[in-house]
């Protein structure tokens, strides 16, 4: 979990660079936190080629707000994974209306899918598909919190600066996601395979 860095000279410094539209400390700020963006990103997405989209929408809409970030503070990786969460929910509603446009053309000639065979054969594949069903069912909210604290290492005050809630809205929403998830592996999705751990288990990235 990312530690408190507090405000630091450095960081005081690169937060004010950046605010003043710095384009180094702009590229620095891609090279440190595109890796933890990209992984937030299809922690709530489940799809590898929407999270590249979030990852380039995500620092276009960083370098357009970049002024709103505040002068005073520790890493600016809690913004930055805010900023990807409201992408990734403009993007879900976006993917939303598409579905239901396409659900009233008129439907096409079925074509045989030989990639779920393929993927049939691979165990890896079956265990990611019911761990992301045992996600999907949680509230969006639930995600985000699920997303930010226990795959993004963020701690609760960290996480609710990048989602703009109190920490006990943080707490209590990742709370009820831990709850829903231990019942769906109570009931046989996502359990612990091969010592995997399962998706409630904390599965941290590097520190930035």
């Amino acid at each position: 979990m990312e530690t408190n860095q507090g405000d630091r000279p450095d960081q005081r410094e690169l937060r004010a660079r950046i605010r003043a539209g710095d384009a180094e400390a702009f590229g620095g700020l891609f090279d440190a936190y595109a890796r933890s963006v990209y992984n937030h990103a299809f922690r709530l997405t489940g799809d590898w080629s929407g999270a590249e989209d979030i990852v380039s929408l995500t620092f276009l809409e960083a370098w357009r707000l970049r002024e709103r970030l505040d002068e005073e503070g520790g890493s600016p990786r809690p913004w930055l994974l805010g900023i990807a969460t409201n992408v990734a929910r403009n993007r879900r509603r976006a993917a939303r209306r598409h579905t239901a446009a396409v659900a009233r053309l008129p439907p096409a000639e079925a074509e045989r899918d030989f990639a779920d065979e393929v993927a049939a054969r691979i165990d890896d594949v079956e265990y990611l598909r019911s761990v992301r069903v045992a996600v999907d069912r949680l509230r969006r909210p639930e995600r985000e919190v699920l997303a930010l604290c226990v795959w993004g290492g963020l701690d609760y005050a960290a996480a609710a600066e990048a989602l703009g809630i109190p920490v006990g809205t943080v707490r209590s929403r990742l709370s009820r996601a831990r709850t829903k998830l231990a019942a769906e592996l109570a009931g046989g999705r996502g359990q612990v395979r091969d010592g995997r751990p399962s998706v409630a288990g904390p599965i941290q990235e590097g520190n930035q």
